[in-house]
């Protein structure tokens, strides 16, 4: 313990070693000591000198310090040391103000540190580990070492955490630390982390990173809160900016609705502490991010829509209407606002009915109108009220149309201040600033809508008493033609080219002016210093437009004239170099980046973003225009006429076919009716068909009943004499009738045999004549033997009367026996009443058999009437397939017509290609054919919605 009070305690006798000697003691007592107590001892000393002696403790101690890490993992005391002391090398923050180069010296030590240290990815696997314990004086030291590490090798440092086993997990659960100072530096820790690598961005989002950073944000107090909720917030940036996949996820789980609370600012805006401004500052980000004009369009309107429905983006302009809101603050409240409502039909016409609570009150848009045309307001805001008057107009026909109609005469009114007063107010004022922005604002109210730069040119202003009013459009010009200052010049230019762009008649309200082509020409062609070669590129590009959308409707001022002028004036070569001025100018490509408009000062706001897109668009084309002759025209507009000719061909086809398919769609409707007729009638044919079968049934028990019934009446008829011997009475009349029949055969053969026998004796009187010889013999002997087969037939007719008559007696006598049971006396005459009786039951039974059979009868009849109905139904269905088969006919005819206008269309498809590539050949821009098709197919698209309306 000497040692250690040598280095850590007074003055010893002797030289005092030097730092670097001291350390190298400390070094080899940690890797030497076998006792837990002295090696702590010496990581402590370390720990203390490692500030002061920086390079020589990282030189010479890292590699025990970290094999202290990877040996001494029981004692937490001990790690703590370690882990200090290597945080204190390798951290870069430094307490004391330090000069520049001492200060690059240390960032250039703890990268060197650095970069030793992970050299083997165990190190980082290692202190990844020391994450999980507990323990706060080794937790927290680990946290900071890391956030330290990263600072000085992020990128390595996120690939060795990327796969580590993991990695993330536990640097995830640092938030949920119940001690605030680790959860608060693990924060830091993963802002660090998720710096521009989109993987452990995705992988911190999928971790419910952010329902625990909403929470914290909730817990600390939203924007009233402190430092956590700032650094919560820098966290969801990194996570969400330029990240699709977790912006997606942070929209589908309903966190956007979590985001409004944050923007509920009381009534009372006095006394913004710095750090709220901060906070709600970044919340705005937030936004911005999400909605993003960067982003791809359907995330971008799917967030919008989630920021209308949940009431975010009427909470901000609650706060863009409040009184006592900083200045940044309200400036980033209009670019957030600006980009939520950008390209959102809904939300711009939310925007549109938005008051500001004035008396009276006034539209949000004018009031924004007020302050951007105001010189005095700061440049910042000004440039958001544009955006956000930009923004309102995007992809926003109706509101480009409510701008210009309070330009117009039968809808001014002289008691309000309306948005195109001030325009024109801003326009024509000396500030030059105010033009600019007042130009732009009025070309973006006509960007790609014909109808109102048509509706503009019925503008007229009134310059001074006594004078007669004038065109708003000349006055742009008389303005352009006093040499104002270059941006406003640049304005009004923008404005113009705008304007007369893709609208032909606003060319020839240009061109009616003879002063204006003199006027371009002149600048064009001057030598001019730096500063006027961008109006002089404008200028070429106003004039080249009067070229190119010109109708030829003015004499003087045709597309052949005005191409003659340049080439005398200004000269084609010269022409197309002051042209190209505009895209060679520095501040052109910087606006061409964003639509926003970001300028670090007014005198470099000269580019609009959208006139980038036009000034591409439209160069390449000038310059062919400029350069083509008059037969290259004429070759040009010939072609036009037929491709035109061809497009109407194809139109006709076009209308064709749809006539055609809807005549199919009719057919086949009729075909669906047909078909669900015949599924009724064989719906009924099989109802029908049952109710026979239950009539048949119905028949068949008839029959049965009547087979039951009839022996049940004999029963009651007769009791229990009503059996002959066991045989009904059926029995008995059948036996009779049989027995009838029999008699009269056997009268017959009687009557037979005695013509017989009158023949035999005629025989045999004659039997003895010789004359008749063997002949009659043979004849009388086959007379004979007939006559034997006679009798023997006639014997056995006798046999079988006989035995019916006997069969009969027994018959009579079993019933006059069973029926002499009640009178035993045998009195002839009461048998004879008894037998009378009987017969007059039979005939009793014989009336109700007959009433059963015209029942039946009946039966019989109705089902032969049901028959007859199945039978017409039947027929109907036939008919109902014939006509099925005749419309499906017809489909297979309309069809094969329909193909066959198919192949003239890919026959005029042909020649059109044809056509486009001699035009190509003539060097004219032609569209290509993917793009003609995808809009053919956008308008046949919006034919079909038409026609299904």
């Amino acid at each position: 313990m000497n040692f250690f009070r040598g280095v850590m305690g007074g003055q010893a006798a002797g030289p005092q070693p030097t730092g670097a000697e001291t350390i190298q003691k400390l070094c080899d007592r940690v890797a030497s000591s076998t006792l837990l107590e002295d090696r702590r001892d010496a990581v402590r000393a370390l720990k203390s000198l490692s500030k002061k002696y920086r390079m020589e403790v990282g030189t010479q101690a890292m590699d025990h310090l970290i094999n202290i890490l990877q040996t001494d993992r029981s004692d937490s005391e001990i790690l703590g040391y370690a882990l200090d002391t290597l945080y204190n090398i390798i951290c870069n923050d430094e307490e004391e103000e330090q000069d520049e180069t001492s200060q690059k010296q240390a960032d250039d030590l703890g990268a060197k540190f650095t970069e030793a240290f992970i050299q083997d990815s165990e190190h980082i696997t290692l202190l990844l580990t020391m994450l999980e314990e507990f323990d706060f004086h080794v937790r927290w030291p680990a946290v900071k070492l890391l956030t330290a590490l990263l600072r000085n090798q992020c990128v390595q440092l996120q690939s060795i955490i990327l796969v580590s086993p993991m990695g993330v997990s536990r640097l995830m659960d640092l938030l949920a630390d119940s001690r605030e100072v680790i959860r608060n530096d693990g924060l830091l820790l993963l802002q660090q982390l998720t710096k521009g690598n989109a993987a452990i961005q995705k992988i911190v989002a999928f971790e419910n990173a952010f329902e625990r950073l909403l929470d914290i944000i909730t817990e600390e107090g939203s924007s009233d809160g402190g430092i956590v909720v700032e650094d919560c917030l820098l966290l969801l940036r990194n996570l969400l900016k330029n990240n699709s996949s977790n912006q997606n996820f942070f929209k589908e789980g309903s966190f956007i609705q979590r985001m409004r609370p944050w923007f509920e600012v009381g009534d009372d805006n006095s006394g913004w502490s710095a750090q709220k401004v901060t906070n709600l500052h970044l919340m705005l980000q937030l936004v911005r991010v999400m909605v993003s004009p960067v982003n791809s369009p359907g995330a971008t309107a799917s967030c919008q829509k989630s920021m209308y429905q949940c009431g975010l983006l009427q909470q901000l302009c609650t706060i863009l209407m409040a009184t006592g809101v900083p200045a940044d603050i309200l400036t980033e409240t209009i670019n957030t606002v600006s980009e939520v409502i950008r390209g959102s039909q809904v939300n711009q016409d939310y925007f549109a009915s938005v008051n500001a609570p004035s008396n009276p009150p006034r539209p949000a848009i004018v009031v924004l109108l007020m302050s951007m045309v105001n010189e005095r307001q700061p440049f910042v805001l000004r440039c958001a009220v544009l955006y956000c008057f930009q923004c309102f107009l995007y992809k926003n026909q109706k509101g480009q149309g409510e701008i210009v109609a309070t330009l117009l005469p039968s809808t001014i009114d002289a008691n309000s201040i309306s948005a195109g007063q001030l325009l024109c107010g801003g326009l024509f004022s000396a500030d030059s600033l105010s033009n600019w922005c007042a130009s732009v604002a009025l070309a973006h109210a006509l960007q790609d809508n014909l109808t109102q730069k048509e509706q503009l040119l019925r503008v007229q202003l009134a310059t001074s008493l006594g004078k007669p009013p004038v065109s708003l459009l000349q006055q742009c010009t008389n303005i352009l033609s006093q040499g104002s200052r270059v941006q406003t010049r640049v304005g009004l230019l923008m404005l113009l080219c705008t304007w007369i762009n893709n609208c032909p008649i606003a060319v020839t309200h240009f061109l009616h002016n003879q002063e204006n082509v003199p006027f371009l020409t002149a600048q064009i062609s001057e030598n001019l210093g730096e500063d006027e070669r961008l109006v002089q590129g404008l200028c070429a590009l106003l004039l080249g437009i009067c070229i190119y959308y010109n109708d030829n409707s003015l004499e003087n001022y045709t597309k052949e004239k005005l191409k003659q002028l340049i080439e005398k004036r200004i000269g084609k070569e010269n022409f197309v170099e002051k042209l190209g001025f505009v895209t060679k100018h520095e501040l052109y490509s910087r606006a061409a980046q964003k639509p926003q408009p970001v300028f670090p000062s007014p005198d470099q706001m000269l580019f609009d973003h959208e006139f980038t897109k036009l000034v591409k668009e439209l160069e390449g084309v000038i310059t062919k225009a400029v350069h083509k002759s008059s037969e290259d025209e004429k070759k040009e507009e010939e072609v036009k006429k037929t491709l035109e000719q061809h497009d109407n061909i194809v139109t006709q086809y076009k209308e064709l076919i749809r006539e055609q398919d809807s005549k199919i769609q009719e057919l086949k409707e009729q075909v669906s009716s047909m078909t669900t007729q015949t599924e009724q009638m064989q719906t009924a044919m099989g109802q029908q068909l049952s109710q026979i079968q239950q009539h048949k049934d119905q028949y068949n028990l008839l029959k049965l009943k009547l087979g039951k019934e009839n022996p049940s009446h004999a029963n009651n008829t007769l009791g229990d004499g009503a059996h002959f011997n066991g045989m009904q009475t059926e029995e008995v009349a059948q036996l009779r009738e049989e027995m009838e029949e029999l008699r009269s055969q056997h009268a017959l053969l009687q009557t037979q045999l005695s013509e017989k026998d009158a023949i035999i004796n005629a025989l045999r009187s004659e039997g003895s004549q010789p004359t008749e010889g063997a002949t009659v013999g043979s004849d009388n002997t086959e007379l004979l033997k007939e006559l034997e087969l006679l009798r023997s037939q006639v014997q056995s007719q006798a046999a079988e009367i006989s035995q019916l008559k006997t069969k009969n007696e027994g018959l009579l006598r079993g019933a006059e026996t069973e029926s002499s049971g009640a009178s035993p006396s045998g009195d002839t005459s009461a048998d004879a009443a008894k037998v009378a009786e009987l017969e007059s039951r039979l005939a009793a039974q014989t009336s109700e058999t007959e009433r059963l059979k015209e029942e039946v009868r009946g039966l019989t009849e109705g089902r032969a009437q049901l028959e007859q109905q199945a039978a017409s139904a039947t027929s109907s269905a036939a008919i109902l397939q014939t006509e099925t088969a005749k419309l499906e006919a017809d489909v297979l005819e309309s069809k094969k017509e329909q193909d066959d206008l198919l192949m003239l269309l890919a026959d005029q498809d042909q020649k059109i290609h044809n056509l486009r590539q001699r035009l190509k050949g003539l060097g004219q821009t032609v569209d290509d054919e993917d793009e003609l098709d995808t809009r053919e197919q956008a308008d046949e698209d919006d034919e079909d919605e038409d026609l299904e309306d």
